[in-house]
């Protein structure tokens, strides 16, 4: 295949796949579950494309993940978080090991006692329960907010913390199982919780650190040409995915705490850079499921139907909510129906397909096996739970109105100028006392900057009349309620 019809193919798939996500979002389903389809039907046993490489995927993921966990943490604002951190963190890190260790039990029982068709000693059903037992932060983050969910009990910040931060764990446990398999060795678990605490320290360290760097250095340097900051922000977020990986860390959670310090501090060119990563967010995340859905021999599954069905539907009713059930079990404020939502918001996705690709390109016997399961599983979790998340939701009664974000003229303000932009329209009780906007008598420190009339759009002054359902874009003073 020459380089020019590669690009041509490759063009061709991303195009598609936009196209039909738009055809898809109209009947709910989700636009990932969309995205690791297309890539099957262009692939071995569709139109014929041949992908193998695992490692060139894993690479693509890894990537990708960066830039996902990234863009996660800046949309992350920390007055959301703080109500419910600890629950989060609960839920990324013991709730991961409980999920891992009731789900790998379970694997265990089917493959040597009953007659599924799969045969995995304790230590693999462990490691590909290992690679399932996090949440996908791209799942989740795309589906609730192109759905513009929000929901009681701070429950999408939660969930939200929760996909961005647990994937170290899966990925640690992943690790840990792979050198103790090849090894041969038993399972020491002081080394296996210092390689835990050294992780998340040092992951959680040097994200933070090179977080509040990256913030001072976007807000002083002077660069020739506003497009450069966010391409400078993105050369940072791979310097801190590498950096932390050569020191022992972990990547992805580093990642992800320097995405919410820069989402967290005044910034500027925030608009652009918000744009940038947004954009090659959803880039990344239809060349990674793309690649991943290549990857992929549908007919191969059909050897692990059973087992995968099996497997997905313990983990979805028993697995998750056993976990879920013992880390919100303190939290008095978060009754059943939260608990029950959160369990359902168990997002499989890529994550767990490129976790997938560590057993296979370390040689694990039976890796090809894991990862067909891994993928069956994947393609139901997005299926089902995802495109039943928002009618669950409404079902429990813990959804909202959907919060108002931004105005409706499309202007923002820099993160340096003390000041708010809102939107107001004009009621026929507002203008009782004239229809002139000298006439309304507006608090000191409030300016009305521009009118939208049907679809015009009109600079005020003083004797301009006014009309009912005219909308002022209004700028006004930071401390102004």
């Amino acid at each position: 295949m020459s380089l020019e019809f590669g690009l041509l193919v490759g063009a061709i798939l991303i195009y598609l796949s936009i196209l039909i996500s738009k055809t898809g979002f109209k009947f709910g389903i989700p636009t990932l579950l969309l995205f690791l389809l297309v890539g099957m039907a262009f692939g071995t046993d569709g139109i014929g494309l041949q992908f193998d490489d695992a490692r060139s995927a894993q690479f693509i993921g890894m990537v990708a993940m960066s830039i996902i966990l990234f863009t996660g943490g800046l949309d992350t604002k920390l007055k959301d978080i703080r109500p419910v951190a600890v629950q989060g963190i609960l839920l990324s890190t013991i709730g991961v090991l409980l999920t891992t260790v009731i789900t790998g039990c379970f694997i265990f029982f089917l493959s040597n006692y009953t007659r599924v068709a799969i045969a995995l000693p304790l230590l693999t059903c462990m490691l590909l329960a290992a690679t399932m037992s996090s949440t996908d932060s791209a799942s989740v983050f795309s589906l609730l907010r192109s759905q513009h969910m929000n929901l009681k009990l701070h429950l999408k910040p939660m969930l939200e913390l929760e996909s961005g931060s647990n994937d170290p764990m899966a990925y640690m446990l992943t690790i840990v199982l792979i050198d103790i398999i090849n090894s041969g060795e038993g399972i020491s678990i002081g080394n296996v919780l210092w390689g835990l605490l050294v992780q998340f320290v040092l992951g959680g360290l040097i994200g933070f650190l090179i977080g509040k760097y990256a913030v001072k250095l976007i807000n002083r340097i002077n660069l020739p040409n506003s497009s450069l900051y966010p391409i400078l922000l993105l050369s940072l977020v791979f310097i801190t995915f590498t950096v932390t990986d050569f020191a022992n860390g972990n990547g992805y959670l580093a990642v992800y705490i320097a995405g919410m310090v820069v989402g967290n501090n005044k910034l500027t060119f925030r608009k652009e850079i918000n744009t940038f990563m947004d954009g090659m967010t959803w880039l990344f995340q239809i060349i990674m499921f793309l690649i991943l859905g290549l990857l992929v021999n549908p007919h191969e599954m059909l050897d692990v139907t059973v087992a995968a069905l099996l497997i997905a539907a313990f983990m979805m009713l028993v697995a998750r909510p056993l976990s879920v059930y013992a880390c919100l079990l303190p939290f008095k404020k978060f009754n059943n129906k939260a608990r029950v939502f959160t369990s359902w918001v168990g997002l499989r996705g890529a994550t767990p397909i490129i976790f997938a690709t560590y057993p296979v390109i370390a040689g694990i016997e039976g890796s090809n096996q894991l990862f067909n399961i891994v993928f069956f599983i994947t393609l139901l979790s997005l299926l089902i739970q995802g495109m039943t998340i928002a009618k669950v939701a409404r079902c429990l009664q813990l959804d909202l109105p959907e919060e108002k974000t931004g105005n409706d003229f499309g202007v923002e303000l820099p993160d340096e100028i003390d000041s708010k932009l809102e939107d107001l329209t004009l009621t026929a009780e507002m203008l009782q006392n004239g229809n002139r906007l000298a006439d309304m008598n507006l608090p000191k420190g409030m300016l009305v900057m521009i009118i939208k009339r049907g679809t015009q759009f009109i600079v005020p002054n003083g004797k301009m009349e006014l009309l009912e359902g005219d909308k002022l874009l209004v700028i006004k003073d930071g401390n102004l309620k």
